[in-house]
């Protein structure tokens, strides 16, 4: 079965699996099919006690300290479990602007972070989301999935205005389970960038961000008179661009880029910020230098 978008032809397959022998190298001996949560259970290795309840196995009871003091107590384990992987792609309206658009590169870097994970046996979900929760891709697992990633990436068209917030509260209202959650994003949203972030750190997600950028220099021929038009909003300026004008522009994308990045320091959340001028396989390879997506 080929690829369904000149996005993800032959070339593309080849890059993801070069990017997942280099996971295996970076990762040896770290991944335990993947990643996993610990919880009190029945696993293998001792964690606590707690006292005897009618109902309860008596083949946990723990008999030695029974003769010690003459209560019934259960032996407590560690229990491994899958923590799945969440993908959050941002298609809203103003990840389609730039050249190449913005989406484009989100797109690869959505698909070889899913291809990775599916090849390391973790369960994948992958989201698009605006204003709401556009569309979701359930669970996958297994690197012959990542066709059906490629399919639901390809049929994504722009929609809507940004608001993470939104759409990560409906999303961890509907979820009691937690996992590493990724947010794909250019982060320009009015209500700011910590309000989503916030709502899946306090649902005790694993956060990474991969902060998608387009080049902070300004074409020559943007110059003058202009009437400018939100992508998302459609309000209208009419400005004349100046190179004082573009200046302060960049100076602001610097500010946002130095204050996502402060947020994440701040809360021990992986943060990578790239252009679409950088070839997306670097900024995988960024993702796996700063850890936190596998470990």
């Amino acid at each position: 079965m080929a690829p369904e978008s000149p996005l993800f032809d032959g070339e593309f397959l080849k890059k993801l699996e070069y990017l997942h022998v280099i996971s295996k190298r970076a990762f040896s001996g770290q991944f335990k099919a993947e990643r996993r949560a610990r919880t009190r259970g029945t696993g293998l290795e001792f964690a606590d006690h707690r006292a005897y309840s009618p109902g309860d196995d008596f083949r946990h009871v723990d008999w030695k300290a029974y003769q010690r003091l003459n209560k019934l107590l259960l032996r407590l384990f560690e229990e491994e479990q899958d923590l799945p992987i969440f993908v959050f792609l941002d298609s809203s309206r103003s990840m389609f602007e730039g050249t190449p658009p913005r989406f484009h590169y989100a797109q690869k870097i959505a698909a070889a972070l899913c291809y990775i994970g599916l090849a390391h046996l973790d369960r994948v979900s992958l989201f698009a989301y605006s204003d709401h929760l556009r569309k979701e891709l359930a669970p996958q697992r297994g690197k012959g999935q990542i066709f059906k990633i490629f399919k639901f990436l390809s049929e994504l068209r722009p929609e809507g205005k940004t608001d993470t917030k939104e759409a990560l509260t409906k999303f961890c209202a509907s979820r009691s389970s937690h996992g590493v959650a990724v947010v794909i994003s250019d982060f320009m949203d009015p209500q700011g960038f910590t309000a989503g972030l916030n709502v899946l750190r306090h649902s005790h997600h694993e956060i990474y961000v991969l902060h998608v950028t387009g080049q902070a220099n300004i074409p020559q021929e943007i110059r003058g008179e202009l009437k400018l038009v939100d992508s998302e909003t459609e309000v209208t300026l009419d400005l004349e661009i100046k190179q004082s004008l573009i200046s302060a522009y960049q100076s602001e994308l610097e500010n946002l880029c130095n204050d996502i990045a402060s947020y994440c320091r701040k809360y021990r959340i992986g943060y990578v910020h790239t252009d679409t001028t950088v070839p997306f396989e670097e900024a995988i390879l960024q993702v796996f230098r700063h850890g936190g997506f596998l470990r």
